[in-house]
């Protein structure tokens, strides 16, 4: 089940971030942006929607309109739930929510060293757009355009 995240939500929503990204750790040389993020301000926003299966949250995707896209900031699911099929359905929620608003496209970035997710990406549909250095991080932005 997919709905929006609680304020009680906050810190599994966090212990899901470093458990999905502490892999990269090594890779990037410090702690992705996901692992540092304040959830508690994105979801009293609005912006993130969490997976949730026998009371535990599985996963979750922060996402909300930005520049006249939908902007689809993170998506992560635990290490024992991946492989399930669940990162592309969270995403699968951001693009319908995108299509409900009358959003032509969703914009994503990752790191440019998260090579398994640039394929993952590219799998669901979506296609590079730029690349540029924010806060340190190599990113790589895709998009994908929506029926």
């Amino acid at each position: 089940m997919i709905r929006p995240a609680r304020m009680t939500d906050a810190a599994a929503v966090l212990a899901c971030a470093r458990s999905a990204y502490e892999r990269y750790v090594p890779l990037i040389g410090r702690e992705p942006a996901p692992m540092t993020e304040d959830y508690g301000a994105r979801i009293s926003a609005g912006h993130v929607y969490v997976a949730t299966g026998n009371g535990d949250l599985h996963g979750f995707v922060v996402f909300w309109p930005q520049e006249g896209v939908m902007l689809l900031d993170n998506v992560a699911v635990r290490p024992d739930m991946a492989g399930r099929g669940l990162g592309a359905t969270l995403i699968r929620h951001c693009e319908a929510v995108a299509r409900r608003l009358g959003l032509p496209r969703v914009r994503l970035y990752t790191n440019a060293k998260m090579a398994d997710n640039l394929a993952i990406y590219r799998h669901l549909g979506f296609a590079p757009v730029h690349s540029r250095t924010e806060g340190g991080f190599d990113r790589i932005y895709l998009e994908k355009p929506l029926e």
